[in-house]
């Protein structure tokens, strides 16, 4: 079966990065797109970023656009979630996403786009 694991999150200063990966297994992970979500307490679930199969293509919300960086090693089935310049407002607990199904990356912006979900690593940026 399909499983989602994320890990890495955890308590950072701002200003400062945290990488965040996420382990799939049950598929052939360089097949097909993955994107984060995140969701602080009180706020809707809000898409951050996708990349394609192969890694050659990303698209990123305008929010966080040339402060973090999706990646993807798809001999360890492991996509990665570079979080820089790190601001409290950036505190919310993290979720990666798999589309299993061939889209165009700046399409997979909406939670329903995507099959199975990780449970989530928390972030807590403090001030």
């Amino acid at each position: 079966q399909v499983q989602l694991v994320e890990s890495g999150g955890g308590l950072v200063q701002a200003g400062n990065s945290l990488r965040i990966s996420c382990a799939a297994s049950g598929y052939t992970f360089s097949n097909y797109p993955m994107g984060w979500f995140r969701q602080a307490p009180g706020k809707e679930r809000e898409f951050l970023a996708s990349i394609s199969g192969s890694g050659g293509n990303a698209y990123y919300a305008d929010s966080v656009r040339g402060r973090f960086t999706i990646s993807r090693d798809n001999a360890k089935n492991t996509v990665y979630l570079q979080l820089n310049s790190l601001k409290p407002e950036d505190t919310a607990v993290y979720y990666c996403a798999a589309a299993l199904h061939r889209a165009v990356v700046a399409l997979l912006v909406y939670g329903s786009m995507y099959d199975y979900w990780g449970q989530g690593t928390q972030v807590t940026v403090s001030s």
